[in-house]
């Protein structure tokens, strides 16, 4: 009876079937080549090692190389399989997340600024209580220019001001 964790560790990884290992090894060429795919600019915000950075730097030179792309992907992953993905993992979920936050906050703005184009100083008010950066005069103002240009079926430059002005406070 092994008595150590690590003894456990050792029989559990003995323990293993060959298809497991390779199912995880393939995951792991998947993440890497992922990696590689994402631009510079992304993998700049990436917690990773400096033999992960190296080997990025590496892959970038060498992707019209098919063949040799394709093993690097496999020392790629051969390193990620020494390496805490944790980190790497909650960075690009960050990052994705980032956008969707950015959409979401767009949406909210354009319903906003229809909500007050339709209920006029009632909006107004709410909106300044939530936004308490906003200048009551110019907010209103805004809104009745967006407000006669909706109602004559010409939206343009108003409705845009109007938009931007609560994208700067909000």
């Amino acid at each position: 009876m092994p008595q150590s964790v690590n003894e456990i560790d050792e029989l559990e990884e003995e323990l293993k079937s060959k298809t497991e290992i390779k199912r995880e090894m393939h995951k792991l060429q998947d993440f890497a080549q992922s990696l590689v795919e994402m631009s510079k600019h992304q993998r700049s915000r990436l917690p990773l090692s400096d033999d992960l950075k190296d080997a990025m730097v590496l892959a970038d030179k060498i992707t019209n190389k098919h063949e040799a792309l394709r093993r690097h992907i496999r020392h790629i992953a051969k390193i990620l399989l020494e390496t805490d993905l944790e980190p790497i993992h909650h960075a690009i979920e960050v990052m994705a997340n980032k956008h969707q936050q950015e959409t979401a906050k767009f949406v909210y703005l354009e319903t906003l600024r229809d909500e007050l184009i339709d209920n006029g100083n009632d909006a107004v008010e709410q909106a300044l209580t939530e936004f308490s950066s906003m200048e009551r005069q110019k907010l209103k103002q805004l809104v009745r220019h967006a407000a006669k240009e909706k109602k004559a079926e010409k939206i343009g430059k108003h409705y845009k001001n109007l938009f931007a002005y609560l994208k700067e406070h909000s």
